[in-house]
C-alpha cells in the first residue's frame, strides 16, 4: 500500500475501484466521509458503499467503458442517508489493483478554502494600500510642519503661537502614525509618561478644533507619578473620549479634566468600547456615568501594583 502513502494525508476523500467497481483502497478522509472504517469498505462494490446513488454509479460504469474521466463541481450524493454537496473528480488509473480513482471534496470545504484565499488576498491588498497611503500622507506633512514653524516666527501674540505649536505637534504625531503603518511589527514605545503632558496635548488640540464656545477646565493632582506606557496611544485614547464629549455639545459645552490617585482599585467593573482598545493595552479600562446634562468618563490606568491614576472627563 506504500504506493498510496501520499494519499493518506489528503483532506480530500479518495477511493480506488477495480474493474468490478469494488473498492481496493480508501484513505482516512474517505472513511470519515462515508462513516465506515477501511476494513468495511475494501472489497465492497460502490453501489453498496454508497447506496441510493444509481445515477452516479451509472456514470462510473460509462467511465470504465469509455476510459474517459469526468468531474462535477456540484455533485449531490446520498451519503449515510443525507444529501451531501461534493466536488468530484473521476480519473482512469493504473494504480495497483485499481482502474478508477475517485476524489471527493465537500463543497463547503472548497468554499472555505476559496474564501480564505480571497481574505488573504484582500488583506495583502489592504496592507499595500495602507503603505501607499502612508507614503502619500508623509510627503505633505513636512510642508505643513515647516509652514507652521515659519508662521510661528511671524506671530507676536503668544496665544496664537500656541495654535501653531498644536499644528507642529499634531503633524509629528501623524508622522509617527504613518511610521507605524509602514512598519506594522513595530512594538509600542513603553516609557515613563506624565499624564498631564497627555491631557495638555489633548486640551490644546480640542481648543484648536473648537475655538468658539468650548470651555476646558483642569483639576490636576500634580503629585501624580509617571505612568508606564506608550505616550502616543494614551494621547489617542484620551483624545477619542474628549473629542466625543466636545462634539456631543456642538463645541459649546464645558469639559472638566480631573486627575487623581485611587488606591486599591479593582479594574474590573464596567467597560465601554470607546477608546477601550488603547486603554486595554495599558491594563486599564474606561467607565462612564451619564445623567441628563452631565456625562462622566473615567479612564483608569495602573501606576503601581496597588494604585491607579484616574483621568475624569465631565
Amino acid at each position: 500500500m506504500s504506493v498510496f502513502s501520499g494519499l493518506e494525508m489528503l483532506s480530500a476523500a479518495v477511493l480506488l475501484l477495480d474493474d468490478e467497481l469494488q473498492v481496493t483502497y480508501a484513505n482516512p478522509a474517505a472513511e470519515t466521509l462515508l462513516a465506515h472504517g477501511r476494513k468495511h469498505l475494501l472489497g465492497v462494490t460502490i453501489d453498496k458503499v454508497m447506496p441510493g446513488n444509481e445515477a452516479f454509479v451509472g456514470r462510473l460504469q460509462q467511465t470504465l467503458e469509455s476510459d474517459a474521466g469526468f468531474n462535477d463541481n456540484d455533485l449531490v450524493l446520498d451519503v449515510a442517508g443525507e444529501p451531501v454537496h461534493l466536488h468530484c473528480v473521476i480519473s482512469p488509473t493504473e494504480a495497483g489493483d485499481g482502474v478508477l480513482l475517485l476524489e471527493f471534496r465537500e463543497l463547503e470545504q472548497q468554499l472555505k478554502i476559496a474564501r480564505e484565499a480571497r481574505i488573504l488576498e484582500q488583506q495583502q491588498a489592504n496592507r499595500e494600500l495602507l503603505r501607499n497611503l502612508a507614503h502619500e500622507i508623509k510627503n505633505p506633512l513636512g510642508g505643513i510642519r515647516g509652514a507652521a514653524q515659519l508662521l510661528e516666527r511671524e506671530l507676536s501674540d503668544p496665544e496664537l503661537r500656541e495654535f501653531t505649536q498644536v499644528i507642529v505637534k499634531e503633524a509629528d504625531r501623524l508622522q509617527s502614525l504613518m511610521n507605524r503603518l509602514l512598519t506594522p511589527n513595530r512594538m509600542p514605545r513603553i516609557e515613563p509618561v506624565n499624564i498631564h503632558e497627555v491631557t495638555e496635548r489633548v486640551r490644546a488640540v480640542l481648543l484648536a478644533e473648537f475655538p468658539e464656545g468650548l470651555t476646558i477646565r483642569r483639576d490636576y493632582d500634580t503629585s501624580l507619578p509617571d505612568l508606564v506606557g506608550d505616550k502616543e496611544s494614551l494621547i489617542q485614547a484620551v483624545l477619542n473620549v474628549a473629542r466625543n464629549a466636545a462634539q456631543a455639545t456642538d463645541g459649546r459645552g464645558e469639559i472638566v479634566i480631573i486627575t487623581r490617585i485611587e488606591r486599591q482599585v479593582t479594574v474590573a467593573r464596567k467597560r465601554h468600547r470607546l477608546a477601550q482598545s488603547f486603554v486595554g493595552r495599558h491594563q486599564g479600562m474606561i467607565e462612564y456615568e451619564s445623567v441628563p446634562g452631565r456625562t462622566r468618563f473615567t479612564l483608569l490606568l495602573p501606576v503601581r501594583a496597588r494604585e491607579a491614576a484616574i483621568a475624569e472627563f465631565r
